[in-house]
């Protein structure tokens, strides 16, 4: 099964979005990493509505792949507490037509988290502060199992830490744990 780990970065007038490729959850190292420059102004942040900011980009990234992967991994909610209304992850799951399982890792908890069926939090490594997971097209239950199994020691599992770098510096030479880096404009 092949797992898209994406984020995106913005700038003044643009943004990157950067997406991951492994071939299962406990990979240590990508099969190849793209990287997307998209020269649109990003949509204003508003809480509740990030999806509205960030959908274009990932969408334009996923889109330059060879093939879509089976899952893929945001850096957001799928589903939004405490009502479990749609968020980013569930936005990317309905663009591609529910083809692909839609995984959710937030670093942060949106209001009413803490009463909510639809998030799992969990710990990964030594930290304290969990993170927020959210899926579609799996179980929130199974998806909390997987990213917790996901290569790193850290909070952040480390092939997705690998999208948010790639997205922030753009980086075109391939990162030591990935195979190929491929940009595109």
């Amino acid at each position: 099964m092949t797992i898209g780990c994406v984020d995106v970065a913005y700038g003044e007038r643009g943004a990157r979005a950067a997406c991951v490729l492994i071939d299962a959850w406990k990979s240590q190292q990508a099969l190849a990493c793209y990287v997307e420059a998209i020269d649109t102004r990003p949509h204003p942040y508003e809480p509740g509505f990030f999806y509205r900011r960030e959908l274009p980009y990932v969408l334009a990234v996923l889109r330059s792949l060879p093939a879509l992967p089976a899952l893929v991994i945001v850096d957001g909610y799928v589903w939004l507490p405490p009502d479990g209304r749609p968020g980013l992850g569930a936005h990317v799951y309905e663009a591609l037509a529910r083809r692909i399982t839609v995984v959710g890792i937030a670093k942060r908890p949106f209001d009413g988290v803490e009463a909510c069926d639809c998030v799992r939090p969990i710990l990964r490594g030594a930290s304290r502060q969990p993170l927020f997971v959210t899926a579609a097209g799996m179980t929130n239950a199974a998806a909390a199992v997987a990213v917790r199994a996901m290569a790193g020691k850290h909070r952040i599992p480390d092939m997705v830490r690998m999208a948010d770098r790639l997205a922030r510096e753009g980086t075109i030479a391939p990162p030591r744990a990935c195979a190929r880096t491929m940009r595109r404009k």
